[in-house]
């Protein structure tokens, strides 16, 4: 072509000489022709919808799971039963308190209480009262008798058979034997402590046994009071 001349209409083809589709394509530009382009939407559409639904039902199950897992959950406290809610009285003890105390009677104190309890629900000490002859320390048991000599009196024999503390600080059911007690069995004796009742078995073990009930003033603490207090309770 000189001088850029523009080609002559004829030379581009006839639309009588194109093909039937080529044809629709002109006729239509950007439909697809023919019924296989008609069939690819409605699949392609059908396919959407499909993703839709199970893009619907999967977002549903995760939002149920989601308000299901965060429900707290409540569990019912069980009430305090009554046992555990009320405290329980410990039982009573009877005790007969006689001697030199203010109110010699019968007192009802509570089990786990001492001779000292015993002696205060009495009043306390008279003057004249020997305090050093009875374990204050000494547990109570029911239906025991607490007497409480006066100075320079012998404190009394239990009786035959008696149950423990049946007499307070004294032997119970018979005489005490020196060789054989242990340190319970001559805590109950009067004027004989914890400490004092270490100290006869100390003397048991670094002296061998004792021949003789007079042998208790070789133990420290122990002196001739002490030992005429104990000399019709205890044994060889």
């Amino acid at each position: 072509m000189e001088g850029g001349a523009v080609p002559a209409v004829s030379s581009l083809p006839s639309v009588a000489s194109m093909s039937t589709d080529a044809r629709s394509l002109l006729a239509a530009p950007g439909t697809p022709a023919g019924g296989r382009g008609r069939g690819a939407l409605r699949r392609i559409g059908l396919g959407a919808l499909v993703l839709l639904g199970l893009a619907a039902a999967v977002g549903a199950v995760l939002v149920g799971a989601l308000r299901g897992g965060g429900a707290a959950s409540t569990v019912p406290l069980a009430a305090p039963s009554a046992s555990a809610a009320e405290p329980v009285a410990p039982a009573a003890v009877l005790v007969h308190v006689l001697g030199a105390v203010a109110r010699p009677g019968l007192y009802e104190l509570a089990e786990g209480d001492r001779v000292v309890d015993a002696v205060a629900a009495a009043g306390g000490f008279t003057e004249e009262a020997d305090q050093a002859a009875l374990n204050l320390a000494q547990v109570l048991a029911d239906a025991q008798q607490v007497q409480v000599p006066k100075v320079g009196e012998a404190p009394p024999a239990p009786a035959a058979g008696a149950a423990p503390g049946a007499a307070a600080g004294s032997a119970a059911g018979g005489l005490v034997n020196l060789n054989s007690a242990d340190l319970a069995a001559l805590d109950t004796l009067p004027r004989v402590g914890p400490s004092t009742a270490q100290k006869i078995l100390d003397w048991r073990e670094s002296n061998g046994p004792f021949t003789s009930v007079d042998d208790l003033l070789a133990v420290s603490g122990i002196g001739e009071a002490t030992l005429e207090g104990l000399r019709d309770l205890v044994t060889v």
